[in-house]
């Protein structure tokens, strides 16, 4: 089977390079390679809520890799859900739109990275964005992510955000546009009450003949004609497959699978692939190497009320109908992502930017759900937003299939331990405040007496990712980085990668609209090299009818 171009990977960025470069170049075939299945008519994916139980378990639909025992966290091995399917993390997350700060961006010119200052990718931001808000100098409105705001907000989600603004907090209700800091509650991508996930945004209900959807295939390795990147081998069905490119592969499967792709196909560190028996095609001693993950803690208190969601006789009666309501009209509780409101906050008012992100849930969610609690609550998160450790991605095996190790080296720079401890007590003024205060209430693991020493080893127990992991493939312009500004693997030709791997840091905020962005500006730039007179065999579409090919 051959296509023009190959995109590994139907997450964030490989369904946004796929959907636009499909109709950028219509005289080009397209194979787009997910592992995992279909999700355009998955319930739990397109009900909001859903996020409470498609996170915390290992589905078809979510990876839940595992870390190694990590030290820093008191030996506990963290969880890392990834999404596995189309629209990959997109089809899991908790929905939340931010974008990250201006000086992130600018942060990644001075590193070296020409063409990804805040003033280069605020137009690809633009672009990818449908607010239902409308347009402005921040926003676009005619974009195929929908974005939106939330039709169901929780009393507890309003009381957090006016118990913050008590605290001394300024409110915000756009923590996309001129300025980041504050509190408020979060825009979502979703469409009329449902999910937007990025598969939905720019693939699902199109017609394109020339895009084909290949689902439950892993690709095990891509394959070299010399140093040239020329097909890829996968399988599906139990079957070995072949599948040749005539002009590009483009990688997009994440900060965890996208560098182990690489090394199993002999691009990564000589001596770590020699030790799994594969030969070195290029010695690229960064990638899967630096790991950065946002670490978050989590406040939970345990209310009377059962206004939060939660789990009691009470509580079930009153969902049962909201069940009607969603299915009717796509509003009520269960248009909730749960994580609805938060923000952006300073730990010191000298600094140019926040360095703390706060997630209010209106439920208690301990454990990324994973233990689960009789009766209603609610959680206050807080991340630490530019994590100083840095971890690392490795294999387990050359076989693509087993999951590779994960060691974010959580705490292993104790200055993100002393963040998380200040941005612990931040949350607490604000569950001090009378707008919280006054519905009483018992915290699961904290209490407000405790010493330093005692919250410091509570965090250590009980913080984890707050699922936003990059840079394991970053992009510079040094010989060491493991693509250049153009996102093409260095060392070798035709081979690129589009995701969240390729980010030189990590961004102040949640990534999945920051990996929308990349895969936007990745079809520009793969638009303009077949322009420009990359040499590509004339395409010969397969017979798929009049829309996209769903293999």
């Amino acid at each position: 089977m051959q296509y023009d171009y190959i995109i590994v990977g139907a997450g964030s960025g490989g369904c946004t390079l796929a959907g636009r470069l499909a109709d950028r170049c219509p005289d080009a075939t397209i194979a787009l390679i997910e592992a995992g299945p279909h999700t355009d008519r998955n319930l739990l994916v397109n009900m909001p809520t859903g996020v409470a139980v498609v996170v915390p378990n290992k589905l078809k639909t979510n990876y839940g890799y595992l870390t190694t025992p990590q030290r820093g966290l008191g030996g506990r091995r963290g969880y890392q859900p990834r999404g596995r399917g189309v629209g990959g993390s997109s089809a899991i997350n908790a929905m939340i739109y931010t974008r990250g700060h201006p000086l992130d961006y600018d942060e990644w010119a001075r590193m070296g990275c020409e063409g990804w200052a805040w003033s280069d990718v605020l137009p690809y931001f633009r672009r990818a964005e449908g607010n239902e808000r409308g347009a402005d100098a921040w926003h676009g409105d005619a974009g195929p992510l929908t974005v939106s705001d939330l039709r169901f907000q929780n009393p507890f989600s309003k009381r957090f955000v006016q118990a913050a603004v008590e605290a001394g907090y300024k409110p915000n209700s756009d923590f996309n546009g001129a300025d980041q800091e504050g509190v408020g509650f979060y825009q979502v991508t979703q469409r009329d009450g449902r999910r937007c996930s990025v598969a939905r945004a720019y693939l699902y209900g199109r017609q394109r003949p020339n895009l084909h959807i290949i689902t439950d295939a892993t690709v095990l390795r891509v394959k070299f004609n010399g140093k040239h990147a020329s097909g890829v081998e996968i399988v599906r069905g139990g079957r070995t497959e072949m599948l040749e490119a005539r002009a590009e592969i483009v990688l997009a499967a994440g900060a965890f699978n996208t560098p182990q792709l690489l090394m199993c196909s002999g691009i990564g560190p000589a001596a770590h692939l020699q030790s799994h028996g594969i030969a070195v095609l290029h010695d690229a001693p960064d990638v899967g190497q630096n790991l950065i993950d946002h670490v978050d803690f989590t406040i939970n208190k345990r209310v009377s009320s059962i206004e939060p969601t939660g789990f009691s006789l009470r509580g079930i009666a009153r969902m049962l109908p909201q069940f009607v309501t969603f299915a009717r009209h796509g509003r009520g509780m269960l248009s909730s992502n749960v994580a609805e409101a938060g923000g952006f906050l300073k730990s010191r008012p000298t600094l140019d930017r926040p360095d703390l992100q706060l997630h209010f849930c209106a439920a208690l969610v301990d454990d990324h759900n994973r233990r689960m609690h009789w009766g209603h609550g609610y959680s206050l998160h807080v991340c630490v937003l530019r994590p100083r450790s840095r971890g690392t991605v490795t294999l387990a095996s050359r076989d693509a299939r087993v999951a590779p190790v994960i060691d974010p080296r959580f705490f292993s720079d104790s200055r993100d331990l002393d963040l998380l401890v200040e941005g612990a007590r931040i949350a607490r003024r604000i569950l001090d405040a009378p707008s919280l205060a006054l519905h009483g209430g018992k915290e699961l693991y904290t209490h407000a007496g405790q010493s330093e020493q005692e919250l410091r080893q509570t965090i250590a127990g009980h913080a984890d990712t707050i699922y936003h992991p990059v840079a394991t493939c970053r992009m510079g312009g040094d010989a060491r980085s493991v693509v250049d500004p153009q996102l093409r693997v260095r060392g070798v030709t035709g081979l690129r990668i589009v995701d969240a791997s390729v980010m030189p840091t990590l961004i102040g905020g949640n990534t999945n609209s920051p990996t929308v962005m990349i895969g936007e500006r990745a079809a520009e730039l793969i638009g303009h090299a077949r322009s420009d007179g990359q040499r590509v065999a004339p395409a010969r579409p397969e017979k798929t009818g009049a829309a996209t090919s769903l293999l």
